[in-house]
């Protein structure tokens, strides 16, 4: 009997966990569809559910019409090239790179591997710099002023800072990456770093007394000390702080894109607003949302990496 109720609360806690996001996703759709209907923009009216799902669809075949462009235009250098050896085995033979128009999947793959990017650099940086910061108050004494200061700055600040400094210094002939992606990591790396290190300090410094002193019984050594007592322990307020830089670094991004022009979909929401067609509005609108849900699933996908690698098991993926 009690595994029968203990059964059914289960299934209840379920079922409530599923219908009322549903329930409230649909309230919402309806408020939108009535409100959008009353308002009159420069563009038209605002576009509801339907007509933003319909530039989705749209944006979708944009992206598959470009590949088979694209693949056409590959295959017809290789059918030329193909001819051009048949009649001269030593001829030499190129393949240009396609340069169509970045579509909003483009955009997207681009913001994603810009913004990945930048995160990656500034947790190199910032949990070395968070952990010892945490065992030294020498060390934190030195850099919290640092910390404070820089902190607070907005990313459109550091962005002409960025770009007039990697317009200088990246001046290869045949870079490896463009300019554009490279200003828009360094400017996520910046803004991604202080909540990593304020949190990894915090981590570190509260790190329980029994555990420093079974450290210190067991004469580990410095290495071994950091790997098996100290990051271990810290690591619950380390994921805390990268799920805070995630999250800043994907809304920094999106900004620095939209200031610097740089590819993304920054770019793409700028570009749209500057066209002013009849759609445009719809297609803003579909980039919100995306923008919207990746962020989202950054922030799942961090919580469960956290629950993979941490000893602390109750962080819970909401």
């Amino acid at each position: 009997m009690s595994n029968y109720r203990s059964l059914s609360l289960l299934n209840n806690k379920q079922t409530k966990a599923l219908v009322i996001p549903i329930v409230a996703f649909l309230v919402f759709l309806a408020v939108w569809h009535i409100s959008a209907a009353s308002i009159i923009t420069s563009l038209g009216q605002v576009p509801g559910p339907s007509q933003v799902w319909s530039q989705t669809i749209v944006l979708v075949d944009e992206h598959i019409q470009e590949r088979e462009k694209a693949e056409k235009f590959y295959q017809r250098q290789i059918d030329r090239n193909v001819k051009k050896l048949e009649k001269n085995p030593h001829a030499i033979v190129k393949i240009r790179n396609y340069t169509g128009n970045p579509t909003f999947i483009d955009q997207v793959g681009t913001s994603l591997i810009t913004v990945l990017t930048g995160f990656f650099i500034a947790s190199v940086i910032a949990i070395p710099i968070g952990v010892f910061s945490g065992l030294s108050s020498t060390v934190h004494k030195a850099i919290n002023p640092l910390i404070q200061i820089f902190k607070p700055v907005s990313p459109l600040a550091w962005l002409p800072i960025v770009t007039i400094i990697v317009s200088a210094v990246y001046t290869s002939e045949n870079p490896m990456f463009a300019k554009s992606f490279v200003t828009s990591a360094i400017t996520v790396t910046l803004c991604c770093i202080w909540p990593t290190i304020i949190n990894t300090t915090l981590g570190v410094s509260s790190i329980d007394q029994d555990l420093k002193n079974v450290s210190r019984v067991l004469r580990l050594s410095w290495m071994t000390n950091i790997t098996k007592i100290v990051i271990p322990s810290s690591v619950p307020m380390i994921f805390a702080g990268l799920r805070l830089s995630l999250g800043i670094g994907w809304m920094v991004l999106i900004a620095a894109e939209m200031l610097a022009q740089n590819p993304g979909l920054g770019k793409f929401v700028w570009d749209e607003f500057q066209n002013g067609s009849s759609n445009s509005l719809a297609r803003i609108m579909v980039a919100v949302f995306v923008i919207g849900f990746i962020g989202f699933m950054l922030d799942q996908i961090m919580l469960l990496l956290q629950r993979k690698v941490s000893w602390d098991k109750t962080a819970e993926v909401r």
